[in-house]
């Protein structure tokens, strides 16, 4: 059957115009001769180049023909491929995975009719193999791309303790004496150059929100926060803390001999043609100064009020509110609760051409056609309250105020929801009715709270449970007990493709309260957060354990994830 479909391939090349029916015959008497693919005797002879040869055959089996020219030939970064198929094994047969969906698997492959070999990948991975085709060099170049990403930041790490440094340069390095024309080009060598742009690059790579590097008394912490989580990486030797430091000042324009105060910077970067922002926080410790990236990849963040995790009916409320010409719509939570993500996907739901929408934000951490945004600059007397007030005078539909801090911020995003506009904030509370009491105790009247405020949702966190590796069991009595009521409810238990954590990705579990006509005469009355969030409840508000609950039940996360974020609904 192979030597029926080679034949077929062989007369299609003559058709094309690629080969003559002399040559044609030169090369299959060839391989009668030593034997292989008609294909790659071609080549060999110089009759065809070989992407004409995987051009053809991809015709001629109507397979899909993969280049690195294309664009399209990157393997998906975020799911764990390189575990599935070893390096090893991707070298030695000319295969490299690409993206999985489900249980299907799509890999680029030189020999797409090599039975033998799919099957082995179906074994390999557990996975349907949908092959595509392209030319053996290609495939060899993407191998030591994809593969060598990873290896990379740890032969680099494992090489900074090789690196032969004196004991005079260490303790100078550690003692922070380095003069600044040094530092700078102790900071431009290619050995730190390269280590920077790794340790950047290997975060993006594993979906991490934030680096950490930090200097102690005896050693340098590199960590990444994944999912929420902190984890260690393998840190560069300890006298490599001031020119790592150093490089990432200079990409982050600061100022490189300033080691007093703190210092915040941003860098824009270009992985894979894909751009990420990284905001830098640079701070003084006993130890020396420690530096905190905070990567914003615009490629991956998804703003779409669909996906941040609430059910139908919240999703129902909120956009009732927020498309109502005017009123105060508060996200709250602690920091890192998702807050500014919701704000985002609200926004980017009601901003049209018809309306002016423009945001004060301290930092502007995504940037949004459309929409005029404004960076706070406190040392300048740029700040909440000041921008605001020229807000007002700038014609707005829709204003969106970052955070509220103080009492004048406060007021001015009551008055401007009461006299027509659409305001949306954050406040850092526990929950949803509490934001009321909040207010109030900063010194906002009920008078003017309770016609203004609109829909307070409050929000956190949660991990979402690997696809993969999630195993499913009965609850417990004691669980059952805690609000469950599905028959089957899943566990992490960690594989390679979640770093062994059972979780991959986050979402959002939420309490959504409207504010209604017994609510604005509970905040009348000055009624404390208790009394409303029972009235909130009695009306069909979820708090945010019930929350929790529906997504254990639907396989979304585990229930020890939800009583970890939050208490039990305490």
């Amino acid at each position: 059957m192979v030597k029926e479909k080679y034949s077929k391939f062989g007369e299609l090349l003559v058709k094309e115009g690629l080969i003559t029916a002399s040559q044609l015959e030169t090369a299959i008497s060839l391989q009668r001769q030593e034997g292989g693919r008609l294909g790659e005797i071609l080549v060999k002879l110089g009759m065809i180049k070989e992407d004409q040869m995987v051009t053809v055959l991809g015709k001629q089996l109507n397979m899909p023909y993969f280049s690195l020219g294309t664009g399209m030939f990157k393997p998906a970064t975020d799911q764990g491929l390189e575990h599935l198929i070893p390096q090893e094994f991707a070298y030695k047969n000319s295969v490299l995975p690409l993206s999985r969906t489900l249980r299907s698997l799509t890999v680029a492959m030189f020999d797409p009719l090599d039975l033998i070999l799919i099957d082995n990948l179906r074994k390999l991975t557990g996975c349907e193999i949908n092959p595509v085709i392209a030319t053996r060099s290609d495939i060899t170049k993407a191998i030591e791309e994809f593969y060598g990403k990873s290896a990379m930041l740890k032969d680099a790490v494992k090489s900074s303790y090789e690196t032969n440094v004196s004991i005079t340069q260490a303790e100078e390095d550690v003692g922070q004496e380095l003069s600044l024309d040094k530092l700078i080009a102790r900071a431009e060598e290619a050995p730190v150059v390269k280590l920077v742009d790794l340790i950047i690059r290997q975060a993006i790579n594993e979906r991490a929100s934030d680096i950490h590097i930090e200097p102690f008394k005896d050693k340098l912490s590199l960590r990444y926060r994944i999912d929420g989580k902190l984890y260690e990486i393998p840190p560069p030797a300890k006298h490599l803390h001031l020119p790592l430091v150093s490089r990432v000042k200079i990409l982050a324009k600061l100022d490189i001999a300033e080691k007093r105060l703190p210092q915040d910077g941003a860098i824009l970067v270009h992985i894979d043609e894909r751009p990420i922002d990284i905001r830098v926080s640079i701070i003084p410790t006993i130890y020396g100064e420690k530096a905190v990236l905070r990567i914003l990849d615009r490629g991956n963040t998804v703003w779409d009020l669909n996906f941040m995790g609430f059910d139908a009916r919240q999703l129902e409320q909120v956009r009732k509110a927020i498309f109502s010409p005017y009123g105060l719509v508060l996200v709250t939570g602690p920091t890192g609760s998702g807050k500014s993500t919701s704000l985002y996907a609200i926004l980017s739901e009601i901003k049209n051409n018809s309306v002016n929408i423009v945001t004060v934000e301290d930092p502007v951490e995504y940037k949004i056609d459309g929409v005029n945004q404004v960076q706070i600059k406190p040392e300048v007397g740029l700040t909440f309250a000041t921008t605001l007030r020229s807000f007002l005078r700038q014609d707005p539909d829709i204003m969106f105020v970052g955070e509220v801090r103080d009492l004048e911020t406060a007021q001015i995003c009551i008055r401007s929801a009461l006299t027509g506009h659409l305001v949306l904030s954050t406040l850092h509370t526990n929950d949803a009715p509490s934001a009321v009491n909040r207010l109030m105790d900063i010194g906002i009247e009920p008078y003017m709270l309770a016609p203004s405020l609109r829909i307070v949702i409050a929000q956190r966190l949660i991990r979402k449970l690997c696809p993969d590796c999630k195993e499913a069991y009965e609850p417990s009595p004691v669980q059952l007990k805690n609000g469950i009521k599905a028959e089957l409810i899943y566990r992490a238990t960690g594989c390679s493709k979640c770093n062994n954590t059972g979780y991959k990705g986050r979402t959002c579990i939420v309490e959504v309260m409207p504010v209604t006509l017994e609510i604005q005469e509970l905040i009348n009355q000055r009624a404390s957060f208790q009394k409303i969030r029972e009235v909130a409840k009695s009306a069909g508000m979820s708090i945010l354990y019930e929350s929790g609950l529906r997504k254990v039940e639907s396989g979304v996360t585990s229930l020890e994830e939800v009583l970890a974020v939050t208490l039990g609904g305490d």
